[in-house]
């Protein structure tokens, strides 16, 4: 959901206010309203141990990382004040032409029917200015009130026209918020209102498009997993949103296109972060099953985000680094900030500054309308802009994220690897009051004894202070503060061999998986093998090598995910980088005497109603039993149940048969038990069962 605003003197555009009413609703209605945030009162100032694993690879940085939105009622779109904070910031994604009037704009005339656009905000004065910013543009095609014809003319005046190589074409912006659900934000004039219809034009936007310009890439409107309306199945759709676009626009798409706005307090935005890399997991297995062959093209963007306190204060600058590189780290091509100016909402203090309810970058100088408190001058950067001039500090094109994590939760840290051999680091202290002491760990790089180049924002700071002090190994992180150290390796980087490419896994059940790659290119001496690693959190466990580019992997555990990364090892002993990593799940056993299956009969957002199929395939009935899983975040559990004695410990849910249904007939029998489930955040399935200690086959 965006929040789509206007100039201080005239009315904004937002459905914002109206989806979080009823999702407040729901909450309660459920029970689950409840505050996830940590607290800071007292807290404890024990020294974090920070751990950062080089060998551990993640996603590369792409050059379309950093993003931002503008919008078509800022009249500071095109001027050169803003491209040049924006380009100074690091900038190299902008969106045009601003959230939900994207689905009201017509960009031949330049005009949004029912709402306000600025002066000299045309698409020419867009272009101009992400060239002066030196930013690639994202453009949001108009399907609420446009067609295919309209995208495709755009397409022709912007890249055959003018020249202007706009590679990335969204269809619509949100358009899950046009009644379908029940609240409507986004304007949509079809009659048919489904995600079955959107998939269907998406299709038609995409050919036409494509057929002026074939080297586009057009990309869809999914949901944020564990974000309303993420699982609703409404109308004659087939399924939930994603999984209908998906099944019908699938192999027509190049990327898929997603919003997150985590709302709740300072605190509870910051916390929720920890729901990125389920979410991400989520999103690629739905492509895997419903987007066709090859899914593992389209990629994934983020194109809004915010906070829900603290827009433009430390609060929205902590959690955009922080969210930035997760994203960043699971392969996101590239995350977008909203707003860039976006005007003065409720004024409040937040961790002692002055908050003024602004989901943009940088002040648009207005007043509330008693006229009682005014925003900075215009183009005063707020901590946000602090926070993103931060994260180009942190990481370039070509570096690759590598793992990296703490022992508490009010400190995260983010690494990456430069092609020069230095290490960036960065470190993000949650708590606003209390300063907290680190000590780094490395494997797979030993830093310099020189002291790091260190950038950090504090709370309230005006910009980022940056020294050459310090250790790599230990330090103290201020309250509420980013902190990024650029390290340099303890000896001169000398050639090393290429990583081998983007792996797959085939063959995948219970215990083993086969693993392949393609080759790594010739670079230096001879390739001598190549090595297999599982990231065991910030732990590298080496799995075997193999001096081919297959190998089988055994003894693993059902049920469980794996991510695995594969190094080049050459004949003088010298390691490559790790190669970009592989995901998957194993199951449980094929041939085991029980299967379970457990599906969703309905769904509305933050809550489900779950059925479990128990079959016995064993030869002897069973006479009795027990069936347990453990779900796989901390943020689901079981609410009631019925057909079963249920139970939570922890993430474990146990099941025991009552007196109507304890004996299941061997050779095909079965039995179902229901339960209402609740969930604050991606809603990851359970993979593994057990039903009297035998671990059961999912169906």
């Amino acid at each position: 959901m965006n929040r789509d605003s206007a100039p201080p003197s005239r009315p904004a555009r937002t459905g914002r206010g109206r989806w979080t009413a009823l999702t407040a609703s729901l909450l309660l209605a459920t029970g689950v309203l409840t505050a996830t945030g940590p607290s800071s009162a007292g807290a404890a100032t024990d020294t974090v141990a920070v751990t950062v694993n080089a060998r551990a690879g993640l996603a590369t940085v792409p050059d379309t990382a950093l993003g931002v939105n503008h919008a078509i009622w800022d009249s500071q779109l095109g001027t050169a004040g803003t491209s040049d904070l924006l380009k100074a910031a690091g900038v190299r994604m902008m969106r045009y032409p601003g959230g939900s009037y994207a689905d009201i704009y017509h960009w031949r005339d330049h005009t949004a029917p029912g709402g306000y656009v600025a002066p000299n905000t045309d698409f020419d004065t867009f272009m101009a200015a992400a060239r002066r910013v030196g930013a690639q543009p994202m453009i949001i095609a108009n399907y609420g009130t446009g067609t295919p014809a309209e995208a495709a003319d755009w397409v022709r005046y912007a890249n055959v026209t003018k020249g202007y190589g706009a590679k990335y074409w969204t269809v619509g912006n949100e358009n899950y918020g046009n009644g379908l659900y029940g609240s409507a934000w986004e304007a949509d004039d079809h009659p048919d209102k489904s995600a079955s219809q959107y998939a269907r034009l998406v299709v038609e936007y995409a050919d036409a498009m494509k057929a002026v310009d074939p080297t586009v890439k057009v990309g869809a409107v999914l949901t944020m997993p564990g974000n309303w309306p993420d699982g609703i199945t409404a109308g004659t759709d087939p399924g939930p949103w994603n999984r209908t676009v998906l099944s019908l626009a699938g192999p027509k798409i190049d990327f898929v296109d997603v919003h997150w706005y985590p709302g709740g307090t300072a605190a509870e935005s910051l916390e929720r972060t920890s729901h990125i890399d389920d979410a991400a997991y989520l999103l690629r297995q739905q492509l895997t099953r419903y987007a066709g062959p090859n899914a593992a093209r389209i990629g994934i963007s983020f194109t809004e985000l915010n906070v829900g306190t603290g827009q433009n204060t430390q609060p929205g600058a902590l959690f955009l680094a922080d969210a930035y590189s997760d994203l960043l780290e699971n392969g996101v091509f590239t995350v977008q900030w909203w707003n860039v100016h976006n005007g003065i909402g409720t004024v409040s203090e937040v961790a002692g500054q002055t908050d003024y309810g602004d989901f943009g970058l940088l002040s648009s100088g207005g007043c509330t309308a008693d006229g009682s408190v005014c925003e900075p001058p215009l183009n005063t950067p707020f901590a946000p802009y602090h926070g993103l001039s931060l994260m180009n500090l942190f990481v370039r094109p070509g570096d690759q994220f590598v793992r990296a994590g703490t022992d508490q939760p009010l400190v995260t840290a983010h690494a990456a690897r430069r092609p020069n051999g230095d290490l960036a680091l960065l470190l993000v202290n949650k708590d606003p009051d209390a300063a907290h002491p680190v000590t780094v760990d490395y494997a797979g790089f030993t830093p310099s004894g020189a002291a790091p180049t260190t950038h950090t924002l504090t709370n309230g700071a005006t910009g980022i202070a940056t020294s050459q002090a310090g250790s790599a190994t230990s330090r103290t992180l201020p309250p509420y503060s980013l902190t990024t150290l650029v390290l340099r390796p303890s000896a001169p980087v000398t050639a090393h061999p290429a990583p081998p490419g983007q792996p797959t896994a085939s063959g995948v059940t219970d215990r083993a998986a086969t693993i392949s790659w393609p080759p790594a290119p010739p670079k230096g001496a001879p390739i001598a093998k190549y090595e297999v690693y599982r990231q065991n959190g910030t732990i590298s466990e080496q799995l075997g090598e193999t001096s081919g580019t297959t190998f089988t992997v055994g003894n693993l555990n059902p049920g469980t995910r794996y991510t695995v990364n594969v190094l080049t090892r050459d004949t003088a002993g010298k390691v490559s980088w790790a190669s970009p990593p592989l995901t998957f799940t194993t199951g449980g056993p094929a041939d085991s005497t029980c299967v379970v299956r457990l599906s969703s009969t309905t769904d509305w957002g933050n809550g489900w109603v779950g059925n479990v199929e128990i079959v016995n395939n064993g030869a002897n009935p069973v006479d009795g039993w027990t069936l347990t899983w453990s779900w796989p975040t901390t943020w689901q559990r079981v609410s009631s149940g019925w057909s079963g004695n249920w139970t939570q410990t922890g993430s474990t849910v146990t099941v025991t048969s009552t007196d109507d249904n304890r004996r299941i007939a061997g050779g095909g029998g079965s039995t179902t038990a229901g339960f209402v489930g609740a969930y604050s955040g991606p809603n990851v399935p359970p993979t593994m069962f057990t039903l009297n200690g035998t671990p059961c086959a999912t169906g």
